[in-house]
């Protein structure tokens, strides 16, 4: 199969699943109550203006479109890891509210099974990632040729 018919074919699929993804995000934080501080809102608009960037990915994939959802990608990437940290910290500081003797990798240990899902916040990341290999070598992020001019 050409590569060019596979990217016709993956990158709709790629898509499709970022579609998914964060809907399916949105619906997990909506159902775990995750709006309780400013800090527990940051993943619900970044996956509202996600979700703004693939329709327009989607509806008019040009080049302006690409670089803003580009951009957003990596604000995934930023954000799923703030997520992650801000969960970790909280466990940690719980743990060390019950047992104040907790150091080095038992600490760790308590804080990675802790009440807040520690690495839950890097689907976020995930889901970056994907949008960043969806817009890898896209098509409307070629160059332009002018025509006529001389080489």
């Amino acid at each position: 199969m050409p590569a060019q018919s596979t990217q016709s074919v993956l990158r709709p699929l790629l898509l499709a699943v970022i579609f998914i993804g964060l809907v399916g995000l949105e619906v997990e934080l909506a159902l775990l109550r995750h709006a309780e501080s400013l800090e527990q809102w940051i993943p619900h608009i970044a996956l509202f203006v996600g979700f703004l960037s693939a329709v327009a990915v989607y509806v008019r994939p040009g080049r302006r479109t690409l670089r803003v959802f580009q951009a957003v990608m990596v604000v995934f990437l930023a954000v799923g890891a703030l997520g992650v940290f801000y969960h970790l910290a909280g466990n940690v500081e719980f743990a060390l509210e019950r047992d104040p003797s907790l150091s080095g990798v038992g600490l760790l240990w308590k804080a990675l099974r802790g009440a807040s899902p520690a690495l839950a916040p890097g689907a976020l990341a995930q889901l970056g990632l994907l949008g960043l290999l969806y817009s890898y070598r896209h098509p409307a992020l070629a160059p332009a040729t002018r025509s006529g001019a001389r080489a």
